[in-house]
């Protein structure tokens, strides 16, 4: 039989669990991928001696099209970076998000292995750039080539994710375009100069941790004749586009939210008719 003390123990480890659970995964957001009619996998790319573990959504066309990376939030691979997927996928293009977090979980296990999304959190942050641009790079030499792709990747990111968006535009050459959520960019005049795609950026008016690193990479982007286009929607927050999707989301979010989706398709269809 338990004792008093035992029961307040489980009280509070059952609910640390939801808390835990409610953080990776919410209702709405497993609804839509279990309700998906759309073809979902998850395959595997080689870096170096890892594996990386990604999660694919192929949208119902009949035409070859563009393959858009999604890289998640500071939390790791949760149901609702991998929904992302199946939004990009709904509105007609190939989507892939990697989860790199893979082989940092507890023995070599991804971000569905971590205890808790401040663990995950701690993952993210023990990452190594270069095998962050490693890991990138095999996701997208792999975009590249499937069969159904018309052979241009665009990169998507939010949050720490948006953040790396911008400095995979540094990496990456051959890009179509970088699309950064709410991330920081370089500023560095070095940097800069190697950037070959169109970077677009969209920001949380009530945003300004974020929001002061703007001038410093307008400035650097154009010095350097880049391409870089940005939109701040008012009295959005950090994480708007994941927190405007949630049934209780602030008006402000949830504008915001869907005017982002709007420009994310109308930059999509410019580079699907290049």
């Amino acid at each position: 039989m338990l004792t008093n003390t035992d029961m307040k123990r489980l009280i509070i480890v059952t609910v640390l669990s939801v808390f835990s659970l409610s953080v990776f995964s919410q209702e709405w957001v497993e609804k839509r991928l279990k309700n998906s009619p759309r073809h979902q996998e998850w395959v595997q790319t080689t870096a170096g001696s890892k594996t990386l573990h990604s999660f694919i959504t192929y949208p119902e066309v009949s035409k070859k099209v563009p393959v858009v990376i999604v890289i998640h939030e500071n939390k790791g691979l949760n149901d609702w970076a991998r929904s992302i997927t199946d939004q990009l996928a709904e509105a007609g293009y190939i989507a892939i998000a990697p989860d790199m977090l893979s082989g940092m979980g507890p023995d070599g296990g991804k971000t569905s292995d971590f205890k808790s999304p401040d663990e995950a959190t701690k993952g993210i942050y023990a990452l190594k750039p270069e095998q962050v641009t490693a890991d990138l790079n095999s996701v997208f030499n792999y975009a590249k080539k499937i069969p159904a792709s018309n052979g241009k990747v665009v990169v998507l990111g939010f949050c720490w994710g948006g953040g790396l968006s911008f400095r995979y535009a540094v990496n990456q050459p051959d890009l179509a375009a970088a699309l950064v959520f709410y991330g920081s960019g370089p500023s560095d005049a070095a940097e800069i100069s190697k950037i070959k795609a169109p970077v677009y950026g969209f920001y949380g008016g009530n945003d300004q941790r974020v929001n002061a690193t703007i001038p410093d990479s307008e400035k650097a982007m154009k010095a350097a004749n880049k391409t870089y286009e940005y939109k701040i929607y008012e009295a959005a927050g950090h994480g708007f586009y994941r927190a405007g999707e949630d049934p209780a989301a602030s008006e402000a979010n949830k504008k915001a939210r869907d005017m982002a989706y709007e420009r994310i398709l109308e930059i999509l269809k410019g580079i699907k008719s290049l």
